[in-house]
């Protein structure tokens, strides 16, 4: 299957744009309809956490635009972001808006979506391999397991993304979910550990950080809830991270988490 395409000088409206999933890191990871549209598309607008192996996938000629965000580092702002996508789609025919995991899960996809359909921009999403999982699976833990309950809740940790969103309820989450996976959490990791144990949560609540899930570099730290923070902040952890918090930390198999692939990003880490 091939993605409709239009010569660069048809005059039939503007282009589509692809809300691409490029999964976690490890290139192999992509999904089918993802390697096509990175092969077909004529610009990429991408990610900082978008590994370079498959950046070398669009054709000769792609218009390219990075506009990755990343702590410690100079962002390029939203209402940028989409302002580019809409003046791409004015004259380009197959743009592809290439970002890190999923484009729906804590990736400002559904604004961008949003934004692209309010201005009569054809958009279309393709889901990619979320952090949340894969990074956990390539460190050995399930994030759901009959023996660790029966529910999971993705969260974002980040609560200064939007000053109008209202703050997540950690001590609500620690008495209604069985484990959560905690985007972006790292910096504020002491206080949330603190809140869920407020809310209930065991201090020898089984916990972990993975630090660069699925590319190398990966580093691993289990925890109790408890000590989480001082045990994160003492061996130096960084982000991106990913927190699990729950029972299911302690169903982890080693022995089946694939080996980091080695990559480069736009940002080293």
């Amino acid at each position: 299957m091939t993605e409709p395409t239009l010569p660069p000088d048809a005059d039939d409206g503007p282009g589509t744009v692809y809300l691409v999933g490029a999964g976690p890191g490890d290139p192999d990871l992509l999904t089918l309809r993802a390697h096509r549209l990175l092969q077909q598309c004529d610009a990429l607008v991408y990610d900082s956490l978008v590994p370079t192996a498959l950046l070398d996938l669009v054709p000769q000629g792609c218009e390219r635009h990075f506009v990755g965000k990343r702590r410690g580092h100079h962002s390029v702002p939203q209402p940028s972001t989409n302002a580019m996508l809409r003046e791409l789609a004015g004259r380009r025919r197959l743009i592809v808006r290439l970002k890190g995991g999923d484009p729906f899960l804590f990736g400002r996809g559904g604004e961008e979506a949003a934004h692209l359909a309010a201005h009569g921009i054809p958009v279309q999403v393709v889901p990619g391999v979320t952090a949340g999982i894969a990074a956990p699976a390539y460190a050995g833990i399930p994030v759901t397991h009959r023996k660790g309950g029966s529910s999971v809740t993705f969260v974002t940790g980040h609560e200064e993304i939007d000053k109008l969103r209202p703050g997540v309820d950690w001590r609500g989450l620690a008495r209604s979910s069985d484990g959560l996976v905690i985007y972006m959490g790292l910096h504020n990791l002491r206080r949330i550990a603190e809140e869920l144990l407020a809310g209930g949560l065991a201090a020898d609540t089984p916990a972990a950080v993975i630090q660069q899930g699925t590319v190398e570099g990966q580093r691993l730290l289990l925890s109790v809830l408890a000590e989480l923070a001082d045990r994160a902040a003492a061996q130096g952890f960084a982000s991106p991270s990913i927190v699990l918090v729950g029972q299911v930390v302690a169903q982890r198999v080693a022995a089946c988490g694939p080996a980091p692939a080695a990559v480069e990003m736009p940002i080293p880490f």
